[in-house]
């Protein structure tokens, strides 16, 4: 999957852009790994009561030259991507999530394109 300016995770119907002015040191800050290709990742656990116990993870990545990113929900083990959005049960991840997103927000990371 190519990295692109927009995305959304599966369920949501809210599409969110990155940041034209998005910092290094911001995606650092917030918990994004450096890899050897310079591709920034973030991997957060979707559980509410432990980062350690994951049945759903947010996962985001950001290329090299901070034009393009791609996000999705994927299963405990990282291996499915997963619509959270469409069970009443996973309720406290799906708010788990918005903190996540909405913490980027605040950051300067993403923004909702409207």
């Amino acid at each position: 999957m190519a990295f692109a300016k927009t995305g959304k995770v599966n369920g949501d119907d809210t599409v969110y852009e990155l940041r034209d002015n998005v910092k290094r040191f911001t995606l650092r800050d917030l918990g994004f790994i450096e890899g050897k290709t310079g591709v920034f990742s973030l991997e957060k656990s979707l559980d509410p009561t432990s980062p350690y116990n994951a049945n759903y993870k947010f996962k985001m990545k950001v290329d090299k030259d901070l034009s393009g990113f791609r996000m999705a929900i994927t299963t405990g083990n990282g291996l499915e991507k997963v619509n959270i959005f469409k069970n009443p049960d996973t309720q406290p991840s799906v708010e788990q999530y918005q903190f996540i997103i909405n913490d980027l927000i605040d950051r300067d990371v993403l923004k909702r394109r409207v």
